[in-house]
């Protein structure tokens, strides 16, 4: 409930003719009582003043913004808001580093609350495409300051969230980058000799995503009955690799081995006990399935640097890592599982974001079907 404003208030000229308009309210939360003077060159004036602040108060709103920057405001945000959200430690830690390095960093940031306009988030969009960074980038920032400003108001330092009346930027919906099979093949072979090959190969063989490969461990892993259960990704969060929860309730999935991946993992398993007996008291066990010569996890920093690597011994540009798992999900259509399946199978939130991102190539092999089809009917 919020503060609820005392009659009318009081409205009188001072002697060097300004208007003054004093407006009483009380708190019914705290009980307290305050008092609020505002100041115009005529009667009209003070009293439009007046009656802005007493619709604020009535509306549940303080009766002035708070004088705190943004970027104080974001700062305390980290730190209470978004640090106690049910959000998972990565989405944290990503919005808390696009708060402080294009936020509080930028002019934006020193603007005070009470004094922040949607002008204000207009030009912070202008300036971020000025540097050339991404729309998807653009598209976070923005989101990330709403968020924070919609908290300001919910803790009453704002009457209104000047960001929510600005447009979210928009972003070009892009087709997934995806390699042939010729150049998976040409890739993996390239890394074969590396210590990186198995989970490479993993990637592209399950679609994986880069963290969910990385955070597998063998209890995750039935090589008799020929299935993964992922249940988990890894990243760095705030230097340390951590196992978080997976991305959507969806990536939570289990996925059928072939046989020659079954084979991969058998070996994979008989190489890494090796290693095991060579490092000896040095060995961290954490049961993870792809691990340096001293059993922790892989830098994913690094498994993106081999992959590269191999790329360019392999002569194929552009792949990352997340090119293997999109270029898996693409072979998939292409040999005829249908796109509920492949959805399924990359454990996708929603069809939707599988049609978004694969519908050329559905489309292609509908296309192809269809042209089967009038060909075994002679048209």
């Amino acid at each position: 409930m919020g503060k609820r404003a005392n009659g009318e208030g009081s409205l009188y000229q001072r002697g060097d003719g300004k208007w003054c308009a004093s407006l009483r309210y009380e708190d019914p939360t705290t009980g307290e009582r305050g008092r609020k003077t505002f100041y115009g060159r005529t009667k009209t004036e003070a009293r439009a003043k007046m009656k802005a602040a007493r619709d604020r108060i009535d509306g549940g709103g303080p009766v002035r913004d708070s004088s705190a920057t943004v970027a104080q405001w974001l700062a305390e945000w980290r730190q209470t808001t978004l640090a106690a959200s049910s959000r998972k430690a990565t989405t944290k830690a990503n919005y808390g580093c696009l708060a402080k390095r294009h936020l509080e960093a930028g002019a934006i940031g020193a603007v005070s609350l009470e004094r922040l306009r949607p002008a204000d988030v207009e030009r912070l969009i202008i300036a971020l495409r000025a540097r050339g960074l991404s729309e998807a980038t653009v598209q976070r920032v923005f989101n990330v300051l709403r968020m924070a400003l919609a908290d300001a108001v919910r803790d009453g330092l704002m009457a209104r969230n000047p960001a929510a009346a600005i447009a979210q930027p928009k972003v070009a919906r892009k087709e997934a980058r995806f390699l042939s099979q010729d150049e998976t093949r040409r890739i993996l072979e390239a890394a074969r000799r590396t210590r990186y090959y198995a989970v490479l190969a993993t990637i592209a063989a399950l679609g994986l995503r880069r963290g969910e490969a990385l955070a597998l461990r063998w209890a995750d892993v039935d090589l008799d009955a020929g299935t993964v259960h992922v249940r988990g990704t890894l990243a760095r969060i705030d230097g340390e690799l951590v196992v978080t929860e997976p991305k959507t309730a969806k990536s939570r999935r289990v996925l059928a081995l072939s046989p020659g991946m079954v084979r991969l993992l058998k070996d994979t398993r008989k190489k890494q006990l090796e290693e095991r007996l060579r490092a000896a008291n040095i060995w961290q066990e954490g049961g993870y399935v792809f691990t340096t010569p001293c059993g922790t996890p892989f830098e994913p920093r690094n498994v993106l640097r081999a992959l590269t690597t191999a790329a360019e011994h392999a002569g194929v540009e552009g792949a990352t890592v997340h090119t293997l798992r999109h270029s898996a999900a693409t072979m998939w259509l292409e040999n005829g599982v249908n796109l509920k399946a492949v959805s399924e199978l990359l454990g996708h939130a929603d069809i939707r974001i599988t049609a978004d991102v694969y519908g050329h190539v559905s489309a292609e092999v509908a296309r192809a079907a269809v042209t089967a089809s009038a060909a075994a009917i002679g048209l």
